[in-house]
Order: structure tokens, then sequence, then C-alpha cells
């Protein structure tokens, strides 16, 4: 059968890697080059990697998803604390004020340190939301 000759260049780091192969094949590198052309080249290929690709995508994008859930989740929460804050907290007098700033600050410490907690545990407010959830309805 007649072949066409190719001259080609490539990375010289490929090289001792084909060289290698080649040996342990016990094939020609012409072989090994004209195999790996032919399987660039064939639509198969083409329609496993697009098959790969939209694999990944979809994790991608049930991943965003989720995401976005569960930031959807924490803004709604905290608006509703802030708006339940608000409507409920009666404005301090100003003779007050001092103290109040104090004991702010401190319980926003103790805050912190039981969020750091918590995340270090690996605690989250959509876990704890969906089994309180789970834990009202009705066993069927």
């Amino acid at each position: 059968m007649k072949k066409d000759r190719l001259n080609v260049y490539f990375d010289p780091s490929l090289s001792p890697e084909l060289d290698a192969l080649a040996a342990r094949r016990n094939v020609s590198k012409s072989q090994i080059i004209e195999a790996a052309l032919a399987s660039y080249l064939s639509p198969d290929a083409a329609d496993q990697r697009e098959a790969a690709i939209t694999r990944r995508l979809d994790r991608l994008t049930r991943a965003v998803e989720r995401l976005e859930r569960d930031v959807t989740i924490g803004n709604e929460a905290v608006a509703l604390f802030v708006r339940f804050w608000l409507t409920t907290t009666p404005p301090l007098p100003d003779t007050m004020r001092n103290a109040a700033q104090a004991k702010g600050r401190e319980r926003y410490e103790g805050f912190v340190e039981t969020l750091g907690r918590r995340l270090a545990k690996g605690s989250t407010l959509s876990k704890e939301v969906s089994e309180d959830v789970a834990g009202l309805r009705p066993e069927q």
C-alpha cells in the first residue's frame, strides 16, 4: 500500500515519549502518529469529546444552581431578620447609647466565634432548615 510522506515539526519534549511508546509497543513511530491522527480526525472522537464536555457542563450547571439556591436562602434569611429587627427594636435614648454599643461589640464577638465553630464543624443553615422542614412533615 502506498503511503504519503509527510514531514512534521513538534515540541522536542514529545520525542523521547514517542520513542519510549514505540519501543514498548514494538511498533514504528509512524504507526503511532498515524493512529493518533486517525483518532483525532475520527468523527467518533469528536462525538466522544462533545459528550464528555456536555457531561461536565451539566455537572457545573447543577453545582451553580445549588449555589444560587443557597445564596437565595441566605439572602432571604438575612432580609427577614433585618426586617424583624428594624420593626421590633425601638431606638435607644442617648444616655444608653454607649453602653448598648459596648454590649453590641461583645455580642458580635460571640457571634463571630459561634459562626467560626459552625463553619469548622460543617454545620449550615440550609442543612438545618432542610432537617427542620423534614421534621415538621407528617409521617407518611
